[in-house]
C-alpha cells in the first residue's frame, strides 16, 4: 500500500504566517509540520510516499526531506498542484502514482497520538471500497461530520455544516482503493469553488462500500491559530507518536 500527503493549499487561515512559506513547513513544537503525517504513514508500516505540494515554497519541501532518508525511506516523491482547487483535486495528482494499488492519504496539517497501523491493516484485508476515520470534537462545524447508526456504520457525511447532526468529525486520514480517481472525475467544484473529498467519501458511501473507525488517542489539525497552538502543546507534553529526524539520519 502507498501513502500520500496532502501539503498544498495557501494556508489563508493563518496569514501573515503563511506570507512567505507553506503552512505546512511552520513549526509544531519542535518539528516542521509536515513530518508528522509522513511518521504517521511510516508508523502505518507504509514505506513509499508521496508529497503533493504547491505554491511558492514548493522547493523548500525538497531541501528539507530530500529523498526521505532522514525517515529511513529509500525514497520520496513528489508532485505540484496549481493553484487551490481542494483536497480531491490535489489527490487526484496522485493517480499516477497509485498505479492501481490502494492509497492511504493523510492531510499535511494533521497530527495524531496514537498509531493507524491497525486500521490500514483492516483495510488491507477489506476486498473494496474506502475507510475513514472518526473523532468526537468540540467544533465539529470547521469539518466534515458524519451521523452514524448505533453499531457505527456511516449513515451521512456533511461537509462544515452550520449546524452538525453529531460532533463525529471525519479526521484528515482516508483510505482509498483505485476507484477513488474515476469517483474524482465525476466531481463538480462546491459552492467553495473546490472539490470536496467529503463527495468522494459519498461515492463510497452510496456504493455501499464505506467502512469506519474511530481514533484513539488525541487528533488535531493545525490550521487556524488555535489548533496550530494546540498541536505544539500536545506534542510538548509527549503525546505525539513520532521519530527524532536529524542531519544523520534516523535516531530513536
Amino acid at each position: 500500500m502507498k501513502g500520500v500527503v496532502l501539503a498544498g493549499g495557501l494556508g489563508t487561515r493563518l496569514y501573515p504566517l503563511t506570507k512567505v512559506t507553506n503552512k505546512h513547513l511552520l513549526p509544531v513544537y519542535d518539528r516542521p509540520m509536515v513530518h508528522y503525517p509522513i511518521q504517521c504513514l511510516i508508523n502505518a508500516g507504509i514505506q513509499d510516499i508521496l508529497i503533493v505540494t504547491g505554491g511558492n515554497s514548493a522547493g523548500d519541501f525538497l531541501q528539507l526531506l530530500g529523498n526521505g532518508a532522514d525517515f529511513g525511506l529509500k525514497d520520496l516523491s513528489y508532485t505540484y498542484q496549481q493553484g487551490e482547487g481542494g483536497i480531491a483535486d490535489a489527490l487526484k495528482l496522485a493517480e499516477h502514482f497509485a498505479d492501481g494499488e490502494k492509497i492511504v492519504v493523510v492531510l499535511g496539517d494533521n497530527i495524531i497520538e496514537g498509531n493507524i497501523r491497525k486500521a490500514v491493516q483492516d483495510f488491507e484485508a477489506q476486498e473494496r471500497g474506502a475507510k475513514i476515520l472518526l473523532k468526537e470534537v468540540h467544533d465539529p462545524e470547521r469539518f466534515g461530520v458524519a451521523t452514524v447508526d448505533a453499531r457505527g456504520g456511516v449513515l451521512k457525511i456533511v461537509e462544515k455544516p452550520k449546524q452538525p447532526e453529531s460532533n463525529l468529525a471525519v479526521v484528515g486520514i482516508y483510505m482509498y482503493d483505485a476507484r477513488v480517481f474515476e469517483f474524482i472525475d465525476q466531481l463538480k467544484p462546491s459552492e467553495r469553488g473546490e472539490l470536496e473529498i467529503t463527495d468522494v467519501n459519498n461515492f463510497y458511501l452510496r456504493d455501499g462500500t464505506l467502512t469506519s473507525e474511530v481514533l484513539h488517542g488525541w487528533w488535531t489539525d493545525a490550521g487556524t491559530f488555535d489548533s496550530l497552538l494546540r498541536a505544539s502543546n500536545l506534542v510538548a507534553e509527549g503525546g505525539a507518536n513520532r521519530l527524532d529526524v536529524g542531519a544523520g539520519g534516523r535516531r530513536a
